[in-house]
Parts: C-alpha cells; sequence; structure tokens
C-alpha cells in the first residue's frame, strides 16, 4: 500500500510487484508499484501539508516523534520478521535495526528546538540583523535495503522534526519493511500529507525518481545507496537546482599498527566485515596490517570467521544469513575469483553455498586485483601488509571512497596521528568500522558522498538559513 496524504491506497493504476525471499526463494509478499502520477500526489499532498506543519508548535512535533519511537519498540519482533522475509537479515540485525530507529526518532525530538538563529551586527545604525533558520519545504528520503528501518528512519526523522514534509521512497528490495516507518509515524498521528510512502517496481524506478525529484515542493533529496546510482541522483538533482544529502558506498580500512592489541583488532575486525554479511556501507572490507604482526593477526581471524555459524536467518543462532540476491553472490565471487587469478591466497571461505557466502578471508592482496579497490557489499574481507605508518595511511588512502575508517594501536597518540591522516568522514581509534549513533555526524567525503546526517549537523541539511532585518528609526539613504 501507499501511504499519501494521509489515506493508505493502491497504486493508481493498480500495480503490484513482488518480492522473493533470499534463503528460501518463496514469495516474501507483494507491494504496490506507484508510477508517475503517484510520485506526484505524494509531492502535491506534502507541499500541501507543509504551511501547517512548519508551524507546529515544537513540543507538539517533539511529542509525536516520541510515540512513534515507542510505536517502532513495540512493534520491533514483527518488523524484523518483516526484514527477514525481504532481505534475508537475522532476527539480531533486524532488532537492531529497530532499536537504533527508535533512538533516531528519540533524537530527532530533541533536535525541534534546535532552529537556533543568532543576532549579526551591522554596520546600518540602528539596523536588527538575524540569521534565522527554517524548514526547507518539501524533503524526498530514498533509503535502501541493508539496514532498512535504520536508514529509511535516518531519512526522515530530521526533517519532520525541523518542520518540513516528507516523502520516503521505499526500496524495491523491502517496500513492505520501509512501511512499516510511515505506519508507526501515521500511528502516533502525524497530520496527514506530512509523512507519505511511495513503492514502486524496479523498472519504474527512473520515472518515480525523476518525478520526485523534479516537483516543485521538493526542496531537498536524501539518498542512501550506491556510488553508481548516487551520481545518477546527484546529476537530476543538479537540472533543478535542488541540494541533495548523500551517504553512498565504502571501502572501509581497518589499520593495525605494529603495537595493537591483536586480540581487539581480530574482534573488531570480525564484526566489521562479517555482520549483516558484510551488507553495511561501514563494513570493512580491508585490514592493512604491519607486518610485522601480520600472521598473527590473519590466524586468529581466520579462526574467528570459521567458527562463525551460517544458516537460515529464522534461527536464532544463525549469525550469517543470505545475501540479497543472486547478483550479489556472483558480484563477491567473481571478486573472490579475480584475486586468486593474481595471486592472492584464500584463507577461509570463498565459493557461495546456496543463497548463502561463508566469511571469507583473502590474504596477499595487491592493487592489480578487484577486490583492492570494488566495494564487494558481502562478507569478503581482504589482508593486506605494509611497512610501518606511512605506508599503511598511503594505502588506506588508495581508494575512491573515504566513509568509515578504524585504526588499533596500543600508543593513542599515534593511532590518532594516523586516524587524522586517513580521508574519510568517520575514523574510529581502537573500534570497529560499524559503528553509528543517531547524536553523531554520520556521512563520507570523496566517492562516499556529502553532507552529514545526525544530531546537530543535519540542522545544516534539512533547513533554510535566512538573513532577516528589522530597520528602528529613519535610515539615510544616498539617493
Amino acid at each position: 500500500m501507499l501511504l499519501i496524504g494521509g489515506e493508505w491506497k493502491q497504486a493508481g493504476a493498480g500495480g503490484t510487484f513482488e518480492r522473493t525471499d533470499p534463503f528460501t526463494g518463496d514469495p516474501a509478499g507483494t507491494a504496490a508499484a506507484a508510477r508517475r502520477e503517484d510520485a506526484r500526489a505524494a509531492a502535491d499532498a506534502a507541499g500541501e501539508a507543509f504551511a501547517g506543519w512548519s508551524t507546529s508548535p515544537p513540543s507538539e512535533r517533539r511529542a509525536l516523534l516520541h510515540k512513534a519511537a515507542a510505536l517502532l519498540t513495540e512493534r520491533a519482533e514483527d518488523i524484523a520478521g518483516l526484514m527477514t522475509r525481504e532481505t534475508g537479515a537475522t532476527f539480531g540485525w533486524g532488532m537492531f535495526n529497530c532499536t537504533l530507529a527508535a533512538g533516531m526518532l528519540t533524537e530527532a525530538a530533541a533536535q525541534t528546538t534546535a532552529m537556533r538563529g543568532e543576532v549579526i551586527p551591522s554596520d546600518v545604525p540602528g539596523l536588527i540583523a538575524m540569521g534565522v533558520r527554517q524548514p526547507a519545504g518539501v524533503v524526498v528520503g530514498i533509503a535502501p535495503w541493508n539496514a532498512p528501518i535504520i536508514l529509511a528512519t535516518r531519512a526522515v526523522a530530521s526533517p519532520l522534526a525541523y518542520g518540513n514534509t516528507v516523502v520516503l521512497k521505499a526500496s524495491e528490495n523491502c517496500p513492505t519493511t520501509h512501511a512499516e516507518i510511515a505506519r508507526a509515524l501515521d500511528d502516533a498521528g502525524l497530520p496527514p500529507g506530512v509523512i507519505n510512502l511511495i513503492s514502486h517496481h524496479a523498472d519504474d524506478a527512473p520515472e518515480v525518481v525523476d518525478e520526485l525529484i523534479s516537483h516543485p515542493a521538493v526542496r531537498r533529496i536524501s539518498f542512501t545507496g550506491s556510488t553508481r546510482v548516487g551520481r545518477l541522483v546527484a546529476e537530476k538533482a543538479a537540472r533543478h537546482l535542488k541540494r541533495v544529502l548523500m551517504e553512498l558506498g565504502g571501502k572501509a580500512p581497518m589499520v593495525v599498527l605494529e603495537d595493537a592489541d591483536l586480540d581487539e583488532a581480530v574482534a573488531a575486525a570480525k564484526f566489521g566485515a562479517f555482520m549483516h554479511q558484510g551488507q553495511i556501507c561501514m563494513s570493512t572490507e580491508r585490514v592493512v596490517v604491519d607486518r610485522s604482526v601480520s600472521d598473527a593477526f590473519t590466524g586468529k581471524l581466520v579462526e574467528r570467521a570459521e567458527a562463525l555459524k551460517m544458516g537460515d536467518p529464522r534461527e536464532p543462532d544463525t549469525e550469517i544469513g543470505p545475501l540479497i540476491n543472486p547478483g550479489a553472490l556472483e558480484r563477491v565471487g567473481g571478486l573472490v575469483e579475480d584475486a586468486v587469478s593474481h595471486g592472492a591466497r584464500v584463507l577461509t571461505g570463498g565459493e557461495a553455498d546456496g543463497p548463502l557466502f561463508p566469511p571469507t578471508v583473502i590474504g596477499g592482496v595487491t592493487p592489480e586485483m578487484r577486490v583492492y579497490g570494488e566495494e564487494s557489499f558481502g562478507p569478503l574481507v581482504g589482508v593486506i601488509d605494509v611497512d610501518g605508518p606511512e605506508e599503511a595511511v598511503r594505502v588506506a588512502n588508495d581508494t575512491e571512497y573515504g566513509l568509515a575508517a578504524a585504526v588499533f594501536g596500543r600508543h593513542v597518540p599515534s593511532a590518532l596521528d594516523v586516524a587524522r591522516r586517513i580521508e574519510s568522514g568517520i575514523c574510529h581509534v581502537n573500534g570497529s568500522t560499524v559503528h553509528d549513533e543517531a547524536q553523531m555526524p554520520f556521512g563520507g567525503v570523496k566517492a562516499s558522498g556529502w553532507g552529514r546526517f545526525g544530531g546537530t549537523a543535519a540542522l545544516q541539511e534539512f533547513t533554510e538559513l535566512r538573513w532577516i532585518t528589522v530597520q528602528q528609526g529613519s535610515r539615510q539613504y544616498p539617493l
């Protein structure tokens, strides 16, 4: 079902499409297939609702966001089940999605009074000059499937808190999961048109996205997804002079210095590389390890990887579930084959098992291998040996991406010096590359996007800064 102007309805042309369970291959549900006219209606509804919502008291917005957070928490088990059917997520990943998403709504609620301005001294006698922040207008949120509740909630929470209205474009891979976010907000009592939901068949994505970006009421586009698609969205938005907040692909390095606590580094690498089958934008894709500790580190990582339990994501003890689709299996397998053909060593894993791909560690990775630079978005990590911190920084930065990174070393000042020189929007010293909190400024550099989600950083993305003056007394003009 689509949510347009406060009503849950079928697509205008009556079209639907089906999803398939990535693990069983069985049907995973049916969703409404919106077309251009449905997207236009959703943007129209959001535009009409903007005047009322943008002038609503902050306390009203805060209360509604808190209520939506409570509903997400209350429905978490059911939502986790939906995620499993549509994306192959394990139950634990689904529950974590709901927990963090509820926190994002709560954090956004706290930001409803953050739209403070400033008084700016003027050279004009009697002139009061102010910098004032106001809601931007309609925000289009385009969310991916891999962390569906987290990333779709992130696309809507701050915009709503600041008084914008929203059209959430669901991923064709998890339309009913994304619908649960809109449902929680709608059930919490948001006025009609403040939150709208569009789902569509993959073939209709170009026309739906074109309509949403080009619609005159739309002022911001929030996009999380691949760098390839992000470039298309940015190009289209540029033609309409629309501002875009983009969080794109990654190839996160984890640097292991010679004095690192190897047990802590291995634990972080295992989690960072294999959580949710490596299908996270922050996933540890490269371990850049000092040659003096490489053998010891790699041996421990292989042991930990081989101990992870693969299987049905419905089983509570499953740690590694299926990849999203056969294309993902083919991509990861192709990266392994290419690496081996160029001299890499598969230390564990490396071959698909039905819809599953085992945790895979590759040693001896070099620049001529595709896995050195291409995002795998799977449970695959390459180990690159280096001699000292200078080479570690060079290798860590030898990528088009720049989202997340990590550095492990017992001497924190030295590790922090390495972290400062890594070209990434996020870097953790002695922590995993996979880490997110609702109040933190989240985003990347280079081909990983621009702008920041989270906390007060989102204020700059989803509001307009206006210059407003008040003249007191008479003013002298030269003409």
